[in-house]
């Protein structure tokens, strides 16, 4: 399995100090037309890397090796290759990339799409692959034309020659072009020049997804397809002890139960046979070491963990003597529980596995794991494994797993099967035994001085490593502090003089992942509800006080004042209503929200979120603003309503009756504002996130007077 050759952070890091240049380069030299992209490419077809391919009708077909789960590369990545291309839009359109590995991330080594990279890191190869392409195509009409190229200038997928008034379509050069070398280099259009980029375009996807063809992996069926669902056991680290399979045998349309390792599977010729057929089975369970594992056990522990210092991953000036010598000292603690990722559509996965052949149709984030998982696991030459990205009903990082658990349980099923073999989980089955973003406990302490101002800062976090054991772990974790762990609070942006965070890695038989917004969906919910909580003490207005502490940070203030003005912060409010404010910094981006609410009826009622970006150069202002639009419905429902919980080593919620998600009668209002940039485009999908619960929770005290420290919420936090 490949592995990414630097950290995320790292790769964020460098490429933007190069402003993008470590990118450069990456358009695919002639041996690329071999590629996966070209694959019985019709007579007369142009592609000239591995991005793009021309048809002699004229049609632009770019190849997105981004998985699209509604965060809208298969929109944006096209704006971008389309923009250098100088394409007719309506007659762009995209594919999926096969698995290869010339579409691997530039930063991780691997085919893969998370950590809000795909626009970042892609802008620049796409740009490449467009310009180089607009230049073969210039110079076979150029050839053609018996003129020099630099005469010649493009529009809208045409070569134009406005001296002889000739005018040539990118279709009827395709084949000449096909022929030409690749220059070696070629010159991506001044911004100022852009016909595409920034423009509120329409998403590529929609048409296909409101009509029903847009295919899932659900959707796909093969002839002779049987159906399995695997029984998992019901606690953390368990196995099969006893399987008697006799009653789900006799169950109509069931053909097979199967011990795969992780569970038993029944394969049937429908999903309602194997539900039955598993409903049916009569298990004995080897529960393990975790069967006595409750949330309340963890919590204590965690708490006790908190109570002593762990290891430092950042430490500026003397926090200690600064916090032993403080006029006024506070102490407090937060914790965040387990959250499941509950994308709307269950994991799946269909395996037509042949005696020297394999094709997969997945939803997956991990083309690159995933692959190769799936070919170790039936013993194939990769070569001979086919792994088709379909859509995906959601991801939020579930479906990026270095185990690739559902893609090796469908490998596993299908070798047994002897036949095409979709996989489904259940969401009951995902809910109480998939991955998690893990449990949370953080103790907070501030010294003030006798003005009130910040003289030390000490954050101590704990709570469960998902890189550990990983083959992520030797570029994430180093002197032993995973940087997932404690992003958002060890490279914090607020100048604290006296700074300490420090870290307790626990060992806990839970399974954990990364979740949307990853270690900042814990750590900005601390801070920017501690930072209220220190700005109540001094007497400080919460805005002022992050002004102060956010000098020499101008795109933190930009987002900040953006946002504090467009809510009105300051000005009177309607009787009843209260504002919180949080800003936080992500994936290269930065966020800041303005919460607006009420207690109706005794209820809480979220009115607003007045949410500023910067996010660097956009390319599509619509994706910024939907994305930010479900940032503000994701942060609200993990605020207000989910928790995963264990009790004697088992998971307590099972579905959306008991893990609830927000309703759309209790969506706020959500005006998005963007700073305008020429900075490179960042994330975007998860930095919305981070600043959604502190911003309502500080609302909240400032209505009421509560400290809201535990997420989520409780009943009776939600009442006046």
């Amino acid at each position: 399995m490949g592995a990414p050759s630097i950290g995320r952070r790292r790769f964020l890091q460098v490429s933007a100090a190069l402003g993008g240049g470590l990118l450069i380069g990456f358009v695919w030299p002639e041996s690329a037309r071999a590629g996966a992209s070209t694959a019985l490419l019709p007579e007369g077809d142009f592609a000239p890397n591995a991005f793009v391919r021309i048809a002699t009708d004229g049609r632009v077909t770019v190849i997105i090796n981004k998985s699209e789960m509604g965060q809208g590369p298969t929109t944006s990545l096209c704006m971008l290759l389309a923009d250098e291309l100088d394409a007719d839009w309506p007659k762009v359109g995209f594919e999926f990339a096969p698995v290869d590995p010339v579409y691997a991330h530039p930063g991780f080594g691997i085919q893969m799409t998370g950590g809000s990279t795909s626009t970042f890191a892609m802008s620049i190869p796409m740009r490449q692959a467009g310009a180089a392409a607009r230049a073969l195509l210039v110079q076979a009409a150029a050839n053609a034309w018996h003129v020099e190229a630099s005469a010649c200038r493009t529009e809208k997928s045409f070569v134009i020659h406005d001296a002889s008034g000739r005018r040539s379509a990118y279709g009827d050069l395709a084949d000449a072009a096909a022929r030409l070398t690749l220059p070696a280099d070629v010159p991506l259009k001044d911004p100022k020049d852009f016909r595409l980029i920034g423009k509120p375009l329409k998403r590529l996807d929609t048409p296909d997804k409101v009509n029903g063809t847009a295919v899932f992996a659900i959707d796909v069926h093969l002839p002779g397809m049987l159906t399995a669902l695997v029984a998992h056991v019901p606690v953390f680290g368990g196995k099969a002890k006893r399987i008697d399979s006799a009653a789900a045998l006799a169950i109509p349309g069931v053909k097979q139960v199967v011990d795969v390792g992780s569970g038993v599977a029944v394969i049937a010729s429908s999903f309602w046979a194997a539900k039955k057929g598993r409903d049916a089975l009569k298990l004995e369970w080897d529960l393990g070491p975790n069967a006595g594992m409750s949330s309340a056990g963890l919590r204590a522990q965690y708490k006790k963990l908190a109570e002593g210092p762990g290891m430092v991953a950042r430490e500026d000036g003397d926090p200690k003597g600064a916090m032993n010598s403080a006029a006024q000292v506070l102490d407090v603690e937060y914790e965040l529980p387990y959250l499941a990722h509950a994308p709307m559509e269950p994991l799946n996965c269909v395996v037509d596995l042949r005696a020297d052949s394999m094709e997969i149709w997945a939803g997956t984030q991990f083309q690159t794991v995933d692959h190769a998982a799936a070919s170790a696991t039936a013993g194939l030459d990769p070569q001979k494994v086919k792994l088709h990205t379909t859509f995906l009903g959601g991801g939020f990082g579930r479906r990026a797993n270095p185990a690739s658990d559902y893609i090796v349980e469908a490998v596993k099923i299908a070798m047994a099967a002897k036949a095409p073999v979709k996989l489904v989980w259940t969401r009951d089955d995902d809910m109480r035994g998939g991955y998690y973003r893990p449990m949370w406990h953080s103790r907070i302490r501030a010294g003030l001085d006798a003005s009130g101002a910040i003289a030390s800062w000490m954050h101590t976090i704990v709570g469960q490593s998902f890189i550990v054991g990983t083959p992520f772990e030797p570029f994430i974790i180093k002197d032993g502090i995973d940087g997932t762990s404690v992003e958002g609070s060890a490279d914090t942006d607020y100048a604290f003089p006296n700074l300490q965070v420090d870290l307790h890695t626990t060992t806990v038989g839970v399974p954990t992942l990364w979740w949307r917004s990853v270690g900042h969906s814990h750590t900005a919910f601390v801070i920017e509800s501690f930072l209220d909580e220190v700005a109540h003490a001094s007497k400080t207005d919460p805005l002022e006080l992050r002004r102060k502490l956010l000098a020499g940070k101008p795109r933190n203030l930009g987002v900040l004042e953006l946002a504090a003005e467009k809510a009105g912060w300051g000005t009177p409010l309607q009787h009843g209503h209260a504002r919180g404010i949080a800003v936080h910094h992500s994936f290269e981006s930065y966020v800041a929200a303005v919460a607006e609410i009420s207690f109706e009826g005794g209820r809480l009622r979220v009115h607003k979120y007045t949410v500023a970006v910067d996010c660097g150069r956009v390319v599509n202002p619509d994706t910024v603003q939907a994305q930010l639009q479900g940032a503000v419905g994701f942060g609200l429902t993990a605020t207000l309503y989910s928790a995963i919980t264990l009790e004697a080593g088992r998971v307590v919620q099972s579905n959306f009756h008991d893990y609830k998600m927000l309703r759309v009668q209790e969506m706020p209002q959500v005006e998005v504002h963007i700073m305008p940039s020429e900075e490179p485009s960042t994330g975007i999908g998860e930095p919305g996130v981070p600043v959604m619960a502190p911003a309502l929770c500080n609302a909240i005290f400032a209505l009421t007077g509560k400290r809201l420290r535990n997420l989520p919420l409780r009943e009776e936090d939600l009442r006046s």
